[in-house]
């Protein structure tokens, strides 16, 4: 498979996730109440929604740029490729589930907010393990810098630590981890990895 249909497949995915989690912004229609109210009391789904929105939009951006600099596609990255996606395609899910759950303050919230942080974790676990087999001799048009790997694994490290992190808070306390895993996305949106996004 050439790099080109690797793109295209995944930037397919990329867009399907993407576009899948506006569907879990609902109201329940006229007769329940006023709209602003209903607006309100469904803000675990609108902050879901941004972070997970942001999330697969930074994944995006990096994979593209990833993904033109390698020189050659093995059956080796087809599968950590696919690994990566599966929990892209996890994401619109796992944000539906914790939206629903998160107000209602119960083991099933923990449980919920626990679900959405392991989605995240797994997805930053599966693009450092690309990011791992590009570095190998002859597998990028260009080399990356020694001093841009060890930022990008400092990077990937802190990502990791911080989804692990949230998956433990979820269980004292849903909203937190919630906020812990918004804080990730912002930093991952003004802070880009080396070697990776341009």
């Amino acid at each position: 498979m050439d790099r080109g249909r690797l793109e295209a497949f995944s930037d397919g995915v990329f867009a399907v996730a993407i576009t899948l989690l506006a569907l879990n912004l609902v109201v329940a229609g006229p007769g329940h109440g006023p709209l602003l109210r209903q607006l309100v009391d469904h803000w675990p789904s609108f902050v879901s929604y941004l972070i997970s929105f942001f999330i697969i939009g930074i994944i995006w951006v990096n994979h593209h740029a990833l993904v033109r600099n390698i020189a050659v596609v093995d059956r080796t990255l087809l599968f950590l490729n696919l690994g990566l996606l599966l929990f892209v395609v996890l994401i619109p899910f796992a944000t539906g589930t914790m939206a629903e759950y998160l107000t209602s303050g119960d083991q099933d919230a923990k449980v919920a907010t626990a679900l959405y942080g392991a989605v995240f974790e797994g997805m930053s676990v599966s693009f450092a393990a690309i990011f791992a087999w590009s570095l190998r001799e002859g597998r990028t048009h260009r080399p990356v810098p020694q001093e841009a790997r060890r930022t990008a694994w400092w990077r990937f490290t802190i990502g990791g630590l911080v989804y692990l992190l949230a998956i433990g808070v979820a269980f004292i306390s849903a909203p937190a981890a919630l906020a812990i895993i918004g804080l990730v996305a912002v930093y991952y949106v003004f802070e880009r990895t080396p070697g990776t996004a341009s």
